[in-house]
């Protein structure tokens, strides 16, 4: 990309969710679509475990992640998923509504890591939201097909709920 201010080619910042101009001094932020990922432009060497598309760089909410601009899931880290998911809640607010029980057959996919390529754990998400998510632990990543990442940043969490001190 280069930059529209000078047209000096831009980099793209490793702690940042934008693209920055070395010459000028210009950021650049990344539109971010309906579902609030914000593309960053790159395409990475890894591919969607889903429909094998080429992943994207991406950013959600300050947070870098991976994109699949064909079937729109996210390869996000493990470690980056949490603090995500928090961001989220405190961004969009509280709950808005119990998601429906997911398909029980969703547990016999197998797809491979995009990463390693063994074989990812399918399993019901253990936080709210009723999802069946994909991880490997070897590598660290969680796979999340559209629409589940909002759908457990949308859903009631218990755990958030206090406790009477009796």
């Amino acid at each position: 990309m280069n930059c529209p201010n000078c047209g000096a080619p831009m980099r793209l910042r490793d702690d940042a969710e934008c693209f920055s101009c070395e010459y000028c001094k210009t950021f650049h932020f990344p539109t971010k679509n309906e579902e609030g990922v914000g593309l960053l432009g790159q395409t990475s060497e890894l591919e969607c475990p889903v429909c094998a598309a080429r992943l994207d760089h991406a950013v959600i909410y300050h947070h870098r992640t991976l994109y699949c601009t064909t079937c729109c899931g996210s390869l996000i880290s493990m470690l980056v998923f949490v603090s995500l998911v928090d961001d989220l809640r405190t961004q969009l607010g509280g709950a808005t509504g119990i998601p429906r029980p997911p398909d029980p057959h969703g547990l016999q996919r197998r797809i491979q890591c995009p990463q390693c390529k063994e074989t990812m754990d399918t399993h019901y998400y253990g936080g709210p939201g009723n999802v069946i998510i994909d991880d490997c632990s070897r590598c660290e990543l969680n796979w999340l097909d559209n629409g589940e990442l909002m759908t457990i940043v949308r859903a009631p969490d218990r755990s958030l709920e206090e406790t009477p001190n009796w």
